[in-house]
């Protein structure tokens, strides 16, 4: 079996931001994956559970608290000036909101092209001429749409400028920051199908954060379910699908809807109940115990560790244990 190339390993990544009374919001709390090259692995969760500021974390976009992310064998956190230029090339982010993003009075030309001159990435104006026409084109837009300003497009256009600004510099991967979340309904499988496109045909790897299960498992090789700072579970993404074993997971899956009104009666039914907890004073034991059917004595008391079930699908949860 050939070993797989290994892009980004994170160990124990934990990023803390000081909150009221000297105490802290622990966002990232020892969290823990790799993704091989080529492949994407997709982060899920409820809002406000950590999975934004971890990619962000991830990318050095924010500095870590403790831990340790290594970008082909390199840590991200500890490169010098020349290195973190290099990587900035290597690893681009698309941003969920489209119109925060984006300069709306900037020309889209001005956009694509920044990352080409700022990287020395053309050698005439012709060339970078030709390659912003090439990139706009690749995303489904056209080359009269360079000369006119952001404000004029909506927001799935937008969302294509802003990937067309993050492939400009010939990056090998990409931190996609929940890209869809923004947008209509109606606009959103047309920029997943753009990325899963532009992955294939590129090789790029991905981060991928979304709160959407139903649709991160399209784009996704692997998953890592989230849940107050902590990932609760990482599997194959059609195993995760196919036979979830973290309580949280299965309550996010059966919070998918389904159009057939028989299939949805026969499902299992793993509602959520109560509200999240403050991760600034999160439970002792695992942190989904207050709102977990299936809680136990020791839930309340010991943090549950991540422990492989299965090839490739670990799980923190006491229920598995031996």
């Amino acid at each position: 079996m050939i070993e797989k190339e290994v892009v980004l390993e994170v160990k124990n990544l934990k990023k803390y931001f000081p909150a009221s009374h000297k105490r802290v919001l622990k966002a990232v709390d020892d969290v823990s994956f790799t993704i091989h090259k080529g492949e994407t692995f997709g982060i899920v969760g409820e809002s406000g559970c950590g999975k934004t500021t971890c990619g962000k974390t991830c990318t050095g976009i924010l500095t870590k608290t403790d831990g340790q992310v290594l970008y082909q064998g390199k840590d991200v956190h500890q490169m010098s000036k020349a290195e973190r230029n290099a990587f900035t090339q290597k690893v681009q982010t698309i941003f969920q909101d489209p119109y925060a993003s984006l300069d709306p009075h900037q020309k889209v030309y001005q956009i694509v092209s920044e990352g080409m001159r700022i990287h020395h990435l053309t050698k005439s104006k012709e060339e970078e001429q030709k390659r912003v026409m090439e990139l706009l084109e690749m995303v489904g837009l056209n080359a009269e749409h360079a000369t006119r300003n952001v404000h004029e497009f909506s927001g799935g256009q937008r969302q294509r400028i802003g990937i067309a600004r993050a492939l400009a510099v010939n990056p090998e991967f990409l931190f996609c920051d929940e890209p869809i979340s923004a947008l209509d309904v109606s606009i959103q499988a047309q920029i997943m199908n753009l990325l899963m496109t532009l992955q294939k045909e590129r090789h790029l790897t991905m981060l991928f954060i979304a709160h959407d299960l139903a649709m991160v498992k399209h784009i996704s090789d692997n998953i890592g379910v989230m849940y107050l700072g902590k990932l609760v579970e990482i599997s194959p993404a059609a195993e995760l699908y196919e036979k979830p074993y973290h309580p949280y997971t299965q309550a996010l899956l059966e919070s998918i809807p389904i159009a057939d009104p028989d299939l949805a009666k026969s499902r299992g039914r793993h509602f959520l109940t109560g509200d999240v907890p403050s991760p600034i004073d999160p439970p002792k034991g695992c942190r989904f115990c207050g709102r977990c059917s299936k809680c136990m004595d020791i839930c309340r008391e010991v943090r549950p560790e991540l422990k492989e079930v299965s090839e490739g699908h670990q799980v923190a949860c006491h229920l598995y244990n031996d």
